[in-house]
């Protein structure tokens, strides 16, 4: 269910937790993407932008302006555009059911695949009560998080210095850290309780920056990860099959690709 180089016509793509409006925030990378993929729905599922962050320091770079424009492009340009507010951009909650700039708001969303699967579409924000830690172990976990995305900062600059692909270390520190894997299965399994009481085949939400696509006895659990650490995003194929795409791992695969034909060219050529 998971590849690591998907180019084509989607049915819907769904992206969570760009957070625009933060150093973190991997705007290029998205906008990139974008510029490549082609759908007929595209889902922003919520911290699309980071108004909490905002109101703290304002910080919108040009990278994040032209993403945020893209947005509105695709939406006068033929793609329908559904936004979901999360909690760090809860205040758009106020407008739901309007269309602005032709993107349309809603609080969450019943979204029918072409496999005949219900899926309930949230931020996920509304879970955090059935997962929440002592206040404490919130404000330091906040606290160690901020940290790892610091050190995810200054480890993705030495990559690139020296011309390596992104990878993403606090993604990778998280992995071995017993109590955060805990509070992720504890999240998948609030998500999952939710969608089944309500009816649904499964869920697709955001808000924990934990891409993941599982079919379970409970029914699917589709996180879109984020595009603060891992610029992940989920889609659906034509026919209504689920994948969960990496999008650095594409664009590894893509600059390898056309490092092999520009060899190619210059080997015929030299022959």
């Amino acid at each position: 269910m998971e590849s690591s180089i998907s180019l084509a016509i989607y049915r819907s793509i769904f992206i969570s937790d760009i957070h625009l409006g933060t150093k973190d925030c991997k705007a290029d990378y998205l906008y990139h993407c974008l510029s490549q993929l082609r759908c007929d729905t595209l889902f922003l599922v919520g911290d699309i932008v980071d108004l909490w962050a905002l109101r703290r320091k304002a910080y919108w770079p040009e990278s994040h302006h032209k993403l945020f424009n893209k947005f509105v492009e695709l939406a006068q340009s033929g793609t329908r555009v559904v936004y979901i507010p999360g909690n760090h951009d809860e205040a758009i909650r106020d407008y739901l059911h309007l269309n602005i700039a032709q993107v349309e708001l809603f609080e969450e969303y019943h979204h029918l695949t072409n496999a005949n699967k219900r899926l309930l579409v949230i931020h996920g924000d509304v879970f955090d009560s059935a997962v929440r830690a002592a206040p404490l172990l919130t404000w330091t976990g906040d606290c160690l998080y901020d940290f790892l995305l610091f050190l995810n900062r200054c480890y993705s600059r030495l990559r690139k210095l020296f011309g390596r692909p992104y990878w993403s270390l606090s993604t990778f520190i998280k992995s071995k850290v017993s109590k955060a894997q805990e509070y992720i299965s504890r999240y998948r399994c609030a998500a999952l309780k939710c969608a089944k009481n309500k009816g649904f085949d499964g869920v697709v939400c955001g808000h924990i920056h934990q891409p993941d696509l599982c079919e379970t006895e409970q029914g699917i659990y589709a996180n879109c990860g984020d595009w603060i650490e891992n610029c992940t995003l989920l889609v659906e194929h034509l026919n209504g099959d689920m994948e969960l795409v990496r999008w650095t791992e594409v664009q590894q695969a893509i600059s390898q690709y056309r490092t092999q034909v520009s060899s190619m060219d210059d080997l015929n050529e030299a022959a």
